[in-house]
C-alpha cells in the first residue's frame, strides 16, 4: 500500500541520485552512439566493433555505480519499506517530461533489486507496468530535432529530393557517385509505386540519425502515398576501389526490414534523444516484430529484457498450456524446454555433462556472452538471460520437472515463497532465445515427403528437394558468414542450426565456439605405413585447438542427396586452406563485409565482386 503522504526528504535524495545515475547512463550511451558516425567515416572499422563490445557493458556498470553511491550516502539497504515506497513516489514525479522515462523505469527496477538483495518484491517498490507515458513527447520540446523529417517530393523531384535526405545526413566523405546511386534507388521507389497515382500526402518520412552497424551505415524511413506506406532502408558503404561513398542497394517492404532488424544481428549504433519514438516508428513499418526486439536491435537491451518479461507474463496470464521438454534431440550440456503456444525456448545448463564434454557452468556462460557482445552476423540467435525466473507449478509437466531435477537440480527450486499456497517453479539462471524448426528436422520432413526420391515428380516431391538444396545451401552459407566475423562454430551437427520463418539458417548451441583466430586449422597428415592408414584410431597428435576439416565430412555428409548438393556448393569448407586463409585475412586486420541483403540485391555489379566469399 502506497504511503499516505511524502514526507521524507531522505526519499526524495535517494530518488534524485537514482535518476542522476540514469541520466548518467544514458548520457554515455548515447554518447558512444553519436561517435558511431565519425567511426563510418574514417573507415574505423576495429574501433566500431570495440565500441559495440563495450557499450553492452554500459547498463550494468551504471548501475553498480548507482548502487554503490546509494550505499555509501544514504545506507539505501538498510532503508525501511516506507522510505522505499517514497521513493518511488518521488521518482515517478521525476519523470515528468523525460525524454526516456521508460528505460528510466527499467534502470530504477534494476538498482531497487541489487540494493533490496530479495528476488521477488512487492509491485510497491518496483515499476511493473509503467508508470510514465511514452506518446508524443517531443510534441512539446520544439528545441529537440524531430524524430523523423519529412520530404514531399513529386515523381518529377524525387531523384533532386533524395540526393538532398542524402545529404542531409552531413557524411563526412565524399560520395562515388551519389546522383547515380539515388537513380538507382528512385528506380526502385517507382516499381515499388506503380502506376498508382501520387496522392496529396506523397512523401518521404526518414529517421533523423543514421544506423550504424559492421561498416554499413542505414538511411531508415518509409514512402507514404495515400492510405499505403512502403518501408525502406538504404545501406550505404565504402567502395573497394577508392574507398568512397556509395548507396549498395534499396531494401523495400517489411520482410526486408525484418531481415535488417533480425534478432541475429549485432546491435545498432544510433543516436537518439527520445527513443521510444524511434520504437514507435520503426514499429509502424515492422508491425510483427515485438516491441522488446525493437529496443534489443537498438542496442537497448535492457529495455527489451524488461518489455519481453511483461509480455511473458501477459502470455501466461492468457494461455492454459504447459510447459514441457523441447522437441529434437536432446542436448548434452543444455536442457531445453519450451511453451507450445509461445515462441521462443528456454535453455537451462545441465549440473553434468557427458565426457566428451570437458568444460565448466562458467566456461559455458563465457560462451553465450561472447556472443552477446560479438558481431552475430545475421546467423547466432541472440538471447535474453534472467536469474531467478519463477513459474507457476501447475504449468509444468511432470516429465519436464523430472528432467530438470535429473540433469539440473542445483538450478530448480520448487516453493511457495508467498505463502499463499500457490506453488512456484523458479529456474535460477536460464537462457530464452527464438524458437526455430531445428535444421536436421526440417530437412528429415522434406526427405520424409519424398525428396530422396529423384524419379518422383511429383509437386510434393519437387518441393521437397528444393528444400532440402535450400537448406543445404543456407547452412554452408551460414557457416562461412560466421567464418567472416572469426567465430568457429564448434560443434557443427545439423542439429544445433536453426531454420527461421525468411528460410535463414541460424546457429544457437554456443558451448564449443572458438575465435577462428584462436583455431590451428590443419590438414589429416599422410599415413605413415600400412599399419597408420589401417588404423581405426588417431594416429598423429592433436592438439587442443586443432581442427581438421575434411574430417568434417563424414559426420555431416552421410546422406548421398545431401553430400551431392554441399560438395557443389561449399566443399571449401572441408579444406583447411579455407579455413586458414580467412583467419591469415583476420589476422592481417581485414574485416570482411557481411550484408543482410542478398548480393542480387547490390547496384553495382563491381560491388557484388567484393563480396566477402
Amino acid at each position: 500500500m502506497f504511503p499516505q503522504r511524502l514526507d521524507s526528504t531522505l526519499a526524495y535524495d535517494i530518488a534524485k541520485a537514482m535518476m542522476d545515475g540514469f541520466n548518467r547512463h544514458y548520457r554515455l550511451f548515447r554518447t558512444e552512439s553519436a561517435r558511431a558516425k565519425h567511426r563510418f567515416e574514417t573507415a574505423d572499422w576495429h574501433g566500431q566493433q570495440r565500441a559495440q563490445r563495450e557499450r553492452i557493458e554500459f547498463y550494468d556498470l551504471r548501475v553498480r555505480e548507482c548502487s554503490n553511491r546509494l550505499e555509501r550516502e544514504f545506507k539505501a539497504g538498510e532503508q525501511p519499506m516506507d522510505i522505499w515506497q517514497q521513493v518511488k513516489l518521488h521518482y515517478i514525479g521525476l519523470l515528468v517530461n523525460h525524454h526516456q522515462p521508460e528505460l528510466a523505469e527499467t534502470f530504477f527496477n534494476s538498482v531497487t533489486c541489487k540494493i533490496l538483495h530479495r528476488t521477488h518484491f512487492h509491485n510497491d517498490f518496483i515499476f511493473v507496468r509503467p508508470a510514465a507515458s511514452t506518446e508524443y513527447i517531443e510534441n512539446d520540446e520544439s528545441e529537440i530535432r524531430p524524430t523523423f523529417s519529412a520530404y514531399y517530393p513529386t515523381r518529377e523531384s524525387m531523384h533532386a529530393v533524395l540526393v538532398q535526405v542524402v545529404k542531409d545526413f552531413d557524411l563526412r566523405r565524399d560520395f562515388e557517385d551519389l546522383e547515380r546511386d539515388c537513380g538507382f534507388v528512385v528506380s526502385a521507389m517507382q516499381a515499388a509505386l506503380g502506376d498508382a497515382k501520387l496522392r496529396a500526402n506523397f512523401q518521404f518520412q526518414v529517421l533523423t540519425s543514421l544506423f550504424f552497424r559492421n561498416k554499413g551505415a542505414y538511411v531508415v524511413g518509409k514512402l507514404i502515398n495515400g492510405f499505403n506506406e512502403f518501408p525502406f532502408a538504404l545501406p550505404i558503404l565504402h567502395t573497394g576501389a577508392n574507398d568512397k561513398l556509395a548507396i549498395d542497394a534499396a531494401l523495400f517492404g517489411e520482410d526486408d526490414l525484418l531481415m535488417l532488424f533480425s534478432f541475429a544481428r549485432a546491435y545498432f549504433m544510433v543516436d537518439m534523444e527520445i527513443p521510444s519514438a524511434y520504437v514507435q516508428f520503426l514499429r509502424s513499418m515492422m508491425p510483427r516484430k515485438p516491441r522488446n526486439e525493437i529496443y534489443n536491435a537498438l542496442g537497448l537491451a535492457k529495455q527489451g529484457k524488461t518489455l519481453f518479461y511483461r509480455d511473458f507474463l501477459h502470455h501466461l496470464r492468457h494461455s492454459t498450456d504447459k510447459f514441457r521438454i523441447a522437441p529434437g534431440i536432446k542436448g548434452m550440456v543444455m536442457l531445453v524446454f519450451d511453451l507450445p503456444s509461445f515462441p521462443y525456448v528456454f535453455k537451462v545448463i545441465k549440473d553434468y555433462y557427458p565426457p566428451q564434454k570437458d568444460t565448466t557452468r562458467e566456461q559455458i556462460k563465457g560462451k553465450y556472452l561472447l556472443v552477446k557482445q560479438h558481431d552475430r552476423v545475421g546467423r547466432m540467435a541472440d538471447t535474453l538471460e534472467y536469474s531467478e525466473v519463477a513459474f507457476p507449478r501447475e504449468r509444468f509437466d511432470d516429465e519436464l520437472i523430472a528432467e530438470i531435477e535429473k540433469f539440473a537440480p542445483s538450478q530448480l527450486e520448487i516453493s511457495d515463497r508467498d505463502g499463499d499456497g500457490h506453488m512456484e517453479v523458479i529456474i535460477k539462471h536460464v537462457y530464452i532465445e527464438r524458437r526455430m524448426i531445428p535444421l536436421n528436422i526440417y530437412l528429415q520432413e522434406a526427405f520424409d515427403a519424398g525428396g530422396a526420391d529423384s524419379g518422383n515428380q511429383s509437386a510434393a516431391a519437387v518441393r521437397a528437394r528444393e528444400q532440402i538444396e535450400r537448406g543445404v545451401v543456407e547452412y554452408g552459407n551460414a557457416i562461412k558468414d560466421l567464418v567472416a566475423a572469426n567465430i568457429f562454430p564448434g560443434d557443427m551437427l545439423w542439429k544445433n542450426f536453426g531454420i527461421t520463418r525468411h528460410g535463414k539458417v541460424v546457429f544457437y548451441d554456443y558451448d564449443e565456439i572458438e575465435y577462428i583466430t584462436d583455431c590451428n586449422f590443419r590438414k589429416v597428415p599422410a599415413p605413415r605405413n600400412e599399419e597408420d592408414e589401417m588404423s581405426g584410431e588417431v594416429w598423429y597428435n592433436v592438439g587442443p585447438k586443432d581442427v581438421f576439416p575434411e574430417t568434417f565430412g563424414p559426420f555431416l555428409l552421410g546422406n548421398p542427396a545431401v553430400r551431392t548438393i554441399f560438395m557443389k556448393h561449399h566443399a571449401d569448407l572441408l579444406d583447411a586452406a579455407f579455413w586458414q586463409g580467412h583467419k591469415d585475412r583476420i589476422q592481417a586486420g581485414h574485416v570482411l563485409d557481411v550484408f543482410p541483403y542478398d548480393r542480387e540485391r547490390r547496384f553495382s555489379p563491381a560491388h557484388r565482386q567484393n563480396d566477402q566469399f
